[in-house]
């Protein structure tokens, strides 16, 4: 039995719709904690309050997985064949470049997940527990189901816990939930068993932030039983999806090899059927298929998308996984969590109500105003020495509000210090704080919810003069209230008195009496100013934007309608967790394209939401920066995470970190993707049509009797003058309408959009010209009568026209249907000098003596040279008029 399987279960129970009292009883504990050795027993059975790791795969492993392709398997065995049979040199060359692309693979992959370890190494390092009787302080990895943990601000939970006291407890669960604002812990049972996290108030969970008050509670679960290892157990059985890219690189791997080998059978089965010897014909057959598979091509790919990477990480996008780069081209949906990804994650006054009028908040405000002096004085954000604001995050937006406006706030709490406070609490949903006045008298400042506070108002204030307040004033208040709660604001009244000596009890009942209403506040947290935009160039393009959030559902709907992601009018596209939970995956599958928002959501309804979309055929990107993002980033074809907000397990469970935390940095990255695909594309049409010009040469050639190509030249012409082009087209820059076409679809493949028409007929062409060449060689020679003199100048001839065939032809493919003379032929500064070093590399061979020697090839003169160049140039007018053909068909 191992250890884990050893683990004594847990209870699992839903302790939220439970007392105090029945919790304490089911983990046989009470409120003055374990003793030491019933503690010690339980770490026993339960084992340590820390997440297990996750496994990682050994170098060798990943190295060793590089080699699963069925294209590479292929090569290797041609590799071994002609090894066997004596070409040593393409064998070894076949071997270099399979292993390079290996080792590029492993180099981008060597950052192993580390989502479950991240997580791990955010467990709070001491948690206070009540133990014999006494507190004391302990490694949180020793806590045990049942201890009692005391929580104050600044404390991190350390496990599961049930709360059993609370003083003004509130706590940050945004990395769980993706609620952007500390929640209000209650005693009070919670009646709903499916109740999602974010509405079990009496609850605390591992990892979340005390941010203010204090509590106590019994420990419900621990390591892997808690939320967070539930979140942990969801990344390592989640499975790692196949990007389009591999995909599309797996299809046409299978595809070319099932066509190579057949082409190699038949050629075999012809040469000897023409009487020729089984040796010579399977080394030849050996060279078409070597001829046939661009084995470049894992390498080129590899570093196409390595360039994209750079080119990426220069536009705030960092890329942990290669093939995500081309897979953002490629999605349809882009999941959005709201919290810290569309907004700014930081609460915001956006619209004041004072002196009977509703102003945004640009404009001009009194700074000696009751209401800035209430939101001021009511407050216990700490402003730390580099102006930075501490506390929570309502009260530090008005603080922020404050100073904005010119407010000196430390110098106004030195000239008027508090003297006395009633701390807010969830019950009556206020705070009071007392200052003394230069005059010797107490100003009471109060600042909480409107429903309770206005209750208390008497009075109002209108431009520093106090009135009486009528029924008339207080309905416009209400109404106010109303409208800006509409709008997902959340909404804090201000209220004051001056009193001429200090009371003699500081109770709600005897300060919080008689008050002076001051203003109202509208708060959210705002969306980013560019995410509006991000969303609209997101449509433009054909994706659709989802926002899925922890938040309520007015806030969510809110903020999706300000950002366009929500259409005004629009009856359907909210939905909550709670909704969701009742809808079967089978009609969730069918009814997934309905919605555009999801609020007050789980991990679990995260993956949900992105396997139904992918069932439905979409490639779906998904961003996040909480712990509860982390399994959907995994699930997702391509995860998201926030450099700056997120966290290390949100972003350890990316395929790619944006730096700015910005949403409109995924639109870059979109365009990029786009770019890196049409680019791959590109490569992907100039390498096989060149191959398949290659087949047919040494098909036909075949099939005439005409001995032609060595395997040595294929190679030569397949490493020198297709690689560098090859790569060369990945810097192509994109097409000017790349963001204005639709995403291309999870059944697009390389050869979508005219490409497999175009390898094949520009295929046929190069090979056309090459066998011309030959031909035209042996039937007009220059040394007239020398039989062996004329095969080897047809030989060469074929060659070189071959390799420059190639070469001028790479122009043709810098766009399908479009001409060259339009996109621009030399744009491609590093296109040109691939171009240049190519052909120079395949004229050495021939011009410089002994490397003709080694490659069996003779010198060629002046005519011969024109003859090759001319037929190799004819390339580029033959596909323009196809091209032009194939524009004037479409309209």
């Amino acid at each position: 039995m191992d250890k884990d399987n050893a683990k004594k279960e847990q209870l699992k129970e839903t302790f939220f719709t439970q007392s105090e009292s029945t919790v304490l009883k089911h983990m046989q504990s009470s409120k003055e904690g374990l003793t030491s050795q019933e503690a010690e027993k339980r770490l026993a059975e339960y084992g340590s309050n820390q997440l297990d790791e996750g496994k990682s795969k050994s170098l060798l492993m990943k190295f060793l997985e590089q080699f699963k392709d069925f294209m590479i398997i292929v090569l290797l065995a041609a590799a071994l064949i002609s090894g066997i049979f004596g070409d040593v040199t393409d064998s070894i060359i076949i071997l270099v470049v399979v292993v390079l692309n290996a080792v590029l693979g492993v180099f981008q992959e060597a950052k192993a997940e580390e989502a479950i370890n991240a997580l791990r190494e955010m467990s709070s390092p001491e948690a206070r527990v009540r133990r014999d009787g006494a507190v004391i302080s302990l490694k949180s990895d020793q806590l045990v189901p049942g201890d009692i943990v005391l929580l104050e601000a600044g404390n991190i939970v350390p496990a599961d816990l049930r709360l059993i006291e609370i003083a003004s407890l509130q706590i940050e669960e945004s990395g769980l939930t993706g609620e952007s604002v500390p929640v209000d812990k209650e005693l009070t049972i919670v009646e709903d068993a499916k109740a999602g996290i974010g509405d079990r108030t009496n609850m605390a969970y591992m990892n979340s932030n005390v941010t203010y008050g204090r509590g106590e509670g019994v420990v419900v679960g621990t390591g892997m039983d808690t939320e967070v290892g539930q979140i942990a157990l969801m990344l390592a059985s989640t499975e790692e999806t196949m990007t389009p890219l591999q995909e599309n690189l797996n299809r046409l791997g299978k595809y070319l090899t099932v066509a190579i080998l057949v082409i190699a059978g038949v050629m075999f089965v012809v040469g000897m059927l023409n009487g020729r010897e089984w040796l010579d014909m399977l080394l030849t057959s050996i060279s078409l298929a070597v001829a046939a598979i661009p084995e470049g091509l894992p390498a080129i790919v590899t570093i196409i998308l390595a360039l994209g990477t750079q080119k990426m990480a220069k536009r705030k996008a960092l890329v942990r996984k290669l093939p995500a780069v081309e897979t953002l081209g490629s999605t349809d949906i882009i999941c959005s969590d709201k919290t810290g990804t569309l907004t700014m994650n930081k609460m915001t006054v956006e619209k004041m109500y004072v002196n009977g009028q509703l102003e945004d908040n640009k404009a001009d405000f009194d700074i000696t105003s009751p209401t800035l002096r209430s939101m001021v004085y009511a407050n216990d954000t700490q402003i730390a020495g580099d102006g930075t604001l501490i506390g929570d995050p309502t009260e530090t937006a008005l603080i922020q509000f404050a100073l904005d406006k010119g407010v000196d706030v430390q110098a106004q709490l030195a000239k008027e210090p508090r003297v006395a406070e009633i701390p807010f609490d969830s019950e009556r949903k206020l705070m009071t704080t007392i200052h003394k006045q230069s005059d010797g008298k107490f100003l009471v400042a109060v600042k909480g919810a409107p429903d309770e506070l206005l209750k208390r108002c008497t009075k109002v204030d209108a431009h520093h003069t106090v009135e009486p307040m009528d029924e008339q004033t207080r309905q416009a208040i209400l109404e106010t209230n109303h409208h800006l709660a509409t709008q997902a604001l959340r909404v804090l009244m201000m209220a004051y008195k001056v009193v001429d000596q200090m009371p003699n009890e500081v109770t709600s009942e005897s300060v919080e009496q008689d008050l002076v209403f001051a203003g109202m506040t509208g708060m959210i947290d705002p969306e980013r100013a560019e995410a509006k935009e991000a969303v609209k160039v997101a449509r433009e393009a054909g994706i659709r934007p989802i926002m899925i959030t922890g938040d309520h559902r007015d806030t969510a709907e809110a903020i999706a309608k300000r950002l366009g992601i929500l259409e005004e009018g629009q009856k359907h596209g909210v939905i909550t967790g709670a909704e969701l939970n009742e809808i079967s995956d089978e009609d969730f599958a069918t009814q997934v394209k309905d919605f555009s928002v999801y609020a007050r959501v789980s991990p679990q309804h995260k993956v949900r939401i992105v396997k139904a979309w992918q069932k439905a055929g979409k490639i779906v990107a998904m961003t996040g920066d909480g712990v509860n993002d982390a399994p959907a980033l995994k699930t997702a074809d391509i995860g998201i995470g926030m450099g700056i907000t997120g966290t290390e397990v949100s972003k350890g469970a990316s395929d790619m970190v944006l730096a700015d935390d910005n949403f409109s940095t995924i639109v870059v990255a979109v365009e990029e993707g786009r770019k890196v695909f049409s680019n791959i594309q590109k490569s992907i049409q100039y390498l096989l049509s060149a191959n398949l010009g290659e087949v047919l040469t040494l098909f036909i050639a075949t099939l005439l009797g005409w001995s032609i190509l060595a395997p040595v030249h294929i190679l030569w012409i397949n490493l020198v003058t297709d690689t560098f082009p090859a790569i060369a087209l990945g810097l192509e820059p994109a097409e000017a309408d790349s963001m204005k076409k639709p995403p291309r679809g999870k059944k697009a493949t390389f050869f979508s959009n005219g490409v497999l028409g175009a390898v094949i007929y520009q295929g046929i062409l190069e090979g056309g010209i090459t066998l011309f060449v030959y031909w035209w060689a042996t039937h007009y020679p220059v040394h007239v009568g020398n039989n062996e003199l004329i095969h080897m100048d047809a030989l060469t001839m074929a060659f070189v026209t071959l390799g420059m065939l190639q070469l001028f032809h790479s122009f043709n493919v810098k766009s399908v249907e479009k001409s060259l003379f339009t996109v621009g032929i030399f744009k491609n500064k590093m296109f040109n000098l691939a171009i240049l070093t190519s052909g120079a590399l395949l004229a050495a061979v021939v011009v410089v003596p002994g490397l003709n020697d080694a490659f069996k090839v003779s010198h060629l003169d002046w005519h011969q040279w024109l003859i090759v160049l001319g037929a190799s140039f004819s390339i580029i007018p033959l596909v323009e008029i196809i091209k032009l053909g194939i524009r004037t068909f479409k309209k």
